[in-house]
């Protein structure tokens, strides 16, 4: 699933190019999970101001409104002055004057829906939810140690929960405990300060190498202008059961949380 980091690395792709295009047409194919919310015509003869993202969401900014985009399961987003005819998985098109971005979807957990503006109900509904944002300024070590401290459930499960911090996925969940020396399955509220401060870091350090990296590609993601992700190849812990610690040469361990697959270092994580 695409988590932040690609979500940002895509953003980043495409966003200067799109920005300032006049929508010419949008396409849409099989249903998604959502539907548009609105007429593809309605959308013909904007402007895209801009492209933010917030979690895992794309913000496409229009002159009159915005489309929210989610990538759900194993979607990805291709921009390019054109493109081929749409193909069975490609699922919505919006063709702009200078570019068509285009979203393909084997799985079509993916959407596209279109909001009035941000504090629209249909946005809200999405977005309002949401944790901290790691990357931003707002994300502080007293914001993170507030919210962690209102969960008894394991520190893993709350950082894939992504209502006390956003964006942090399996990979980088199982990295960033590493890093912070906490054993995935200790109890949110039970971290001390001083672990609570490396955690803290940890969530920055590594989903800035993410991006910086582009990403994590393990199946089929890739950027807006089709390249693929590296930060996999960087884990510590992740995929690695069975082989030693880098840090310490212990045996790593996997073990299963909610049907996800937690890696970690018995040694360097102390429970």
């Amino acid at each position: 699933m695409p988590e932040l980091p690609e979500v940002e690395v895509t953003r980043r792709s495409f966003a200067s190019e799109i920005t300032g295009a006049q929508i010419l047409a949008a396409v849409p194919g099989k249903p998604l999970r959502w539907p548009l919310g609105c007429s593809p015509a309605r959308l013909v003869g904007q402007r895209v101001q801009g492209v933010r993202r917030r979690g895992k969401y794309l913000l496409v900014d229009l002159s009159a409104g915005l489309l929210l985009v989610h990538l759900g399961m194993s979607g990805s987003l291709r921009f390019a002055p054109s493109l081929p005819p749409a193909g069975m998985h490609d699922h919505f098109d919006l063709v702009t004057s200078q570019g068509v971005l285009r979203l393909n979807d084997p799985r079509r957990f993916g959407a596209v829906v279109f909001a009035e503006s941000q504090d629209a109900a249909v946005a809200q509904k999405l977005l309002g939810g949401l944790g901290l944002e790691p990357l931003s300024d707002a994300f502080t070590f007293e914001a993170l140690r507030a919210g962690l401290r209102a969960s008894r459930a394991p520190i893993k499960q709350v950082l894939l929960g992504g209502k006390v911090v956003v964006g942090v996925g399996n990979i980088y969940a199982s990295e960033v405990l590493f890093l912070a020396g906490i054993r995935p399955t200790v109890a949110a509220a039970a971290i001390g300060d001083v672990r609570m401060r490396r955690l803290h870091q940890a969530i920055s350090d590594v989903l800035a190498l993410a991006v910086e990296r582009g990403g994590s590609t393990l199946r089929n993601f890739s950027s807006a202008a089709g390249n693929p992700g590296h930060f996999q190849l960087a884990a510590r812990v992740y995929g690695r059961a069975g082989a030693p610690c880098l840090a310490c040469g212990s045996t790593i361990q996997c073990l299963k949380q909610g049907q996800r697959s937690s890696f970690f270092c018995p040694r360097c994580q102390r429970p």
